[in-house]
């Protein structure tokens, strides 16, 4: 049939990038012929490299020629040494991650710098230990790095000579080092004024900043688009300084005062002012009312993404009003608002056509009957919803999630870990959306997967920790998620190795299992 329908390689490239978006269909792809083989390789530009990959690296930067992106974060050998043998390749890699390792490869990254001098991005962040010389290391290898994640290390080893380091990434686009204690108003400042080019900072927890050292760092670089800001978990508050700094960042599209001590006047201010915010988050944020935030949303009618989790005064009406003016909305966090209901839940989906993410973790959603809430929404399907975090809501029911399926079949992505009233409308809702490729049924005691005799054809990543599933349960379910990659049966006490062996049998792909079985602690990887 190919032989019969010939299209030149740069056609089949358009068509694969604009239907494919997954590296799973591009290895089914590979398989059909050598063409589709050789056009699926060029269009490989990421890879994640663990041990076992290692003895293959020559064969696969061979065949993948056109990588710009290297994870090495699973890598848990020598890192230094990985580092110098892909430095012998000639690939043109702009793209670097380090992360979860114990400190920076000090070695591996000069070797590495020397010959492949592309790199733009590079991240480190949850390092065990991280010197504030290791930035000198950093510049000094790749001079034009435009973004670099330094955030949350575990320890970070002060040094006087930070402030010269910043005068060498003129080229810095984007900057995350939250949690790097040592950072004071002084170094953000310099940060500020002689990175031209910077348009994203990251500085959650950083303790030694105040509201007034951001409020000049600002000044000196009113072009910033996007601040992310917390210190100690309300030590300060907001400063008229800081406010009229920030309210003079016209160019400023992106607000995180995460944990901060805030303030209605500072909402008020940028009500006033007409940021051109497409992203707000104010989660754990203190110190403002309802007030402020209804007279910011109702003026800034641009917000895309919306984060309140933790705020506690919000209730059902609230978010029913504010609602109304989220029209471009596309995610919401109201985890942790311990007053809203399915009713809340009812009114975003319906006055936010756009919304594709939810996240309503630890509310009272399933305490007040979904009958209440059927004048609220006209049921029609809502194709946009693909990802729906309901954890930890232990009222939720059968009933809530069958009704949350039928209007949501694009749903890709469901968490309902820790949510005890969930039995038998599992079945249900795989029945209805037969997209989900991640679904979270972790400490759910009660689900019951035996009425699940039905293909569940994208389903990859399976969390069923601490449920009461046993061998014969997981081994009927497996044969309905054949594409399985990830699954987790941790704590399920029923589970053997022997059911586990079963499973493999169905789900071929499987890459992954995180789990305790019986008489085994080291059954955890299967490649």
């Amino acid at each position: 049939m190919l032989a019969d329908l010939y299209l030149p390689d740069e056609c089949w490239e358009y068509i694969i990038t604009f239907h494919i978006d997954h590296n799973r269909s591009m290895e089914s792809l590979s398989v059909v012929s050598k063409q589709f083989l050789s056009i699926t390789n060029r269009l490989r530009f990421s890879f994640t490299l663990g041990y076992r990959t290692v003895p293959f690296l020559p064969l696969l930067f061979g065949r993948f020629t056109n990588l710009t992106s290297l994870n090495l974060t699973s890598f848990y050998c020598n890192l230094n040494g990985l580092l110098r043998q892909i430095s012998c390749f000639p690939l043109k890699l702009t793209s670097l991650s380090l992360s979860n390792h114990n400190n920076i490869p000090t070695d591996g990254m000069r070797a590495f710098s020397k010959k492949i001098k592309t790199l733009t991005s590079l991240t480190c962040s949850n390092m065990k230990s991280i010197n504030s010389t290791d930035i000198f290391l950093i510049s000094d290898c790749f001079p034009l790095l435009e973004v670099l994640d330094l955030s949350d290390p575990y320890h970070c080893e002060e040094n006087e000579e930070v402030e010269p380091l910043l005068l060498t990434l003129f080229k810095l686009r984007k900057v995350n080092l939250s949690r790097h204690h040592y950072i004071d108003n002084k170094l953000i400042f310099h940060l500020f004024k002689n990175c031209k080019c910077l348009e994203e900072a990251i500085l959650l927890m950083c303790f030694r900043i105040s509201f007034d050292g951001i409020g000049s760092a600002l000044r000196e670089r009113p072009t910033l688009r996007s601040l992310s800001f917390s210190n100690a978990y309300y030590v300060t508050s907001i400063t008229s300084h800081f406010i009229a700094s920030l309210v003079s960042s016209t160019s400023l599209t992106c607000l995180d005062l995460t944990s901060s001590n805030i303030s209605n006047e500072l909402l008020y201010s940028i009500a006033r002012e007409g940021l051109p915010l497409t992203r707000l988050c104010l989660q754990c944020c203190k110190g403002y009312s309802y007030d402020g935030l209804y007279c910011l949303l109702s003026k800034c009618r641009h917000i895309q993404h919306l984060d309140l989790g933790v705020t506690d005064f919000l209730n059902d009406q609230h978010v029913m009003e504010l609602s109304l003016f989220l029209g471009e909305l596309v995610s919401i966090n109201l985890s942790c608002c311990y007053k809203l209901t399915v009713s809340a839940f009812f009114a975003v989906v319906k006055n936010c056509p756009s919304l594709s993410d939810i996240k309503m973790e630890l509310t009272s959603i399933g305490k007040k009957s979904p009958e209440s809430s059927k004048s609220l929404i006209d049921f029609t399907a809502r194709l946009q919803l693909k990802y729906l975090c309901l954890a930890h809501n232990r009222w939720l029911t059968d009933e809530n999630i069958i009704m949350f399926a039928s209007i949501s079949p694009n749903l890709q992505l469901l968490d309902l870990s820790n949510c005890g009233g969930i039995e038998e409308g599992i079945a249900e809702v795989l029945r209805m959306c037969c997209n989900i490729r991640h679904l979270n049924l972790s400490h759910c005691s009660r689900v019951n997967l035996l009425e699940i005799n039905f293909e569940v054809p994208k389903l990859e990543v399976l969390n069923l920790s601490y449920t009461n599933v046993d061998d014969e349960t997981l081994y009927v379910f497996s044969k309905s998620c054949r594409g399985l990659l990830q699954l987790s049966p941790k704590g399920c006490t029923k589970v053997t190795e022997k059911g586990m062996k079963r499973v493999m049998e169905n789900c071929r792909q499987l890459r992954l299992i995180k789990s305790t079985v019986e008489k085994e602690n080291k059954f955890n990887f299967v490649q």
